[in-house]
């Protein structure tokens, strides 16, 4: 097993390596930079030479790529050119503000996902099978960002019972206060992985069931739990991989969800780099996100090889 995670890391290198190469090289080859907004257009070129200067900027990219990546192996994430604070500390307080949401969004999805999928593969060719399908298609079909726009119209602006901006208090969620700003993004964000869940889920156990191994069980006499049990032992591995990924995907693609209820998360964070241009805010935010996405697939890789043992071959 340990020969297995230790692979599995050493398979992440290259990837990450190649991350940051697409990441810095599709950043600087964007056209203008941050000192075409921060210099006023009556201000002298020496003036923007100086302050290309002192960022780095003048430098050949190569020599910018290895210097900041450099840097980035050193745990130093640069500065923000447009703020002038630590990017270190702007992405953590973003990334604790995007797990307010990613966390409870993801589990009250996946359960949702396997609830559904797993009454819908049930109750197979039946009205219900229908109707689940219906809702875990519908969770995925409808855009995200529409969704939540429709519920701060319904539930913020016509009744009014529920905040339609912002996270409300500083601190960890535990007031009544906190959880009403969660309720409307979390659900907005949880709707695509209860879909994608679901839609899995169904078609894992329908295969599983399938399987002469569960007609066997039956033969010798194993009924209820016992076999469900077999099944879902046997369902999982492709399950998990995929609330891997759904989880990696909320971290990371919540920037419209954020956008729509004001909330100050990565995404959020990313989107207003973008706009200003300001490239070490830009470049941190998405390599550290991708990195998380890689250790939560080593993760999901190692839950995956502990539930089957045969995949670690």
């Amino acid at each position: 097993m340990l020969q297995f995670v230790l692979r599995r890391i050493a398979y992440a290198v290259p990837v990450l390596l190649g991350v940051s190469v697409v990441v810095f090289a599709l950043v600087q080859l964007s056209p203008g930079d941050v000192v075409d907004i921060m210099v006023p257009p009556e201000a002298s070129k020496e003036v923007a030479a100086a302050l290309r200067k002192r960022y780095g900027l003048d430098e050949p990219i190569h020599v910018q790529y290895l210097l900041w990546l450099w840097h980035l192996l050193q745990g130093d994430l640069g500065t923000s050119i447009f703020t002038g604070q630590p990017v270190a500390s702007e992405l953590r307080g973003a990334l604790l503000n995007t797990l307010k949401l990613a966390i409870p969004a993801t589990l009250l999805g996946i359960t949702l996902g396997i609830v559904l999928g797993t009454l819908a593969a049930h109750f197979n060719g039946t009205w219900l099978d229908k109707l689940f399908s219906a809702t875990s298609i519908a969770g995925v079909s409808l855009p995200h960002y529409w969704v939540g726009i429709v519920l701060v119209a319904i539930f913020a602006v016509v009744l009014n019972v529920l905040p339609g901006q912002g996270m409300g208090p500083d601190g960890f969620p535990t007031s009544w206060e906190h959880i009403r700003h969660l309720i409307l993004p979390v659900i907005t964000m949880s709707l695509i992985p209860m879909g994608v869940v679901s839609r899995l889920v169904r078609a894992s156990v329908l295969e599983v069931i399938g399987r002469d191994f569960v007609l066997t069980l039956h033969a010798k006499g194993l009924r209820g739990r016992r076999v469900l049990l077999h099944i879902c032992k046997n369902a999982a591995p492709p399950v998990l991989a995929i609330i891997g990924l759904q989880f990696g995907y909320l971290l990371g693609g919540s920037a419209l969800v954020e956008t729509v209820f004001n909330w100050p998360g990565s995404g959020n964070l990313m989107m207003l780099a973008v706009f200003r241009r300001d490239a070490p805010v830009l470049s941190a935010t998405i390599v550290v996100l991708a990195a998380i996405f890689v250790v939560i697939n080593i993760v999901v890789d190692v839950l995956q090889a502990l539930i089957d043992p045969r995949i670690r071959r």
